[in-house]
């Protein structure tokens, strides 16, 4: 569903933000992307968005070039970002009505996608408030409802469990492995091993713009002779001192 070959970014003339990564996601999985602050895993999932363009390499989304054909490309996934800037003078209705006719919901398809997230996030008595009126929680929940409505093929999230609440935070990831199971793909970047640990397929560790590790956890325990949690293994890994 998602290839990455030799991506490379730099700012400026410093060293590179990401450094020839190559990753290969495959379809119906749960993919973490895993790695300390500063390592890359920001500047990684901008460019597989079409938010940031590469130095260098090449961007395959479902067969689509994403460099190459980037709106083709767009249509197969959705974005949530670690903090995402929405315009709050809209309604929280309206906001999730514009990602839908961004994708070509139709109206007939979408009203009952809205009553299934809304419910999921504890929203439906929020949607027709301003945005400006809602906590951070709620703001990570309307962006969340906006990308669900689309139904992606690539579900890509950027920290998406910071500001949800237990119960969001454990039906959001239900979902997401319902999605799996119906055949999309989940790629998200966390701090929270022990969600990465027991939730995802396989995961990456990018440290220094440089892929590190990557594979289920058996099998960077056996590439790196180590035992213990994917927490005791991160850990290992990225210890500069």
């Amino acid at each position: 569903m998602l290839t990455v070959t030799n991506l490379t970014k730099s700012y400026a003339k410093t060293k590179p933000a990401v450094d020839h990564i190559s990753l290969d996601v495959k379809q119906g999985e749960v993919f973490g992307f895993l790695g300390p602050n500063g390592a890359g895993k920001t500047t990684t999932i901008k460019m597989i968005t079409g938010i940031l363009r590469p130095d260098e390499g090449e961007i395959i989304i479902d067969g689509i070039n994403a460099l190459g054909d980037p709106i083709a490309a767009k249509k197969k996934m959705t974005y949530v970002p670690d903090n995402p800037d929405i315009q709050k003078k809209l309604k929280g209705i309206e906001y999730v009505n514009f990602m839908a006719d961004i994708y070509d919901i139709p109206k007939s398809d979408r009203a009952g996608r809205v009553l299934t997230f809304s419910e999921m996030f504890e929203m439906q008595n929020a949607l027709n408030n301003p945005i400006s009126s809602y906590s951070h929680g709620m703001q990570q929940k309307i962006v969340l409802i906006g990308a669900l409505v689309t139904q992606p093929e690539l579900f890509i999230l950027d920290e998406p469990m910071v500001g949800l609440d237990p119960k969001s935070s454990f039906r959001l990831k239900e979902y997401m492995r319902e999605m799996c199971k119906s055949g999309s793909t989940v790629f998200f970047s966390t701090h929270v091993l022990e969600v990465a640990e027991k939730f995802c397929d396989r995961v990456a560790i990018i440290d220094k713009g440089k892929i590190i590790a990557m594979g289920t956890l058996e099998e960077i325990r056996k590439e790196e002779g180590m035992q213990g949690s994917l927490e005791d293994i991160f850990l290992e890994l990225t210890d500069h001192e």
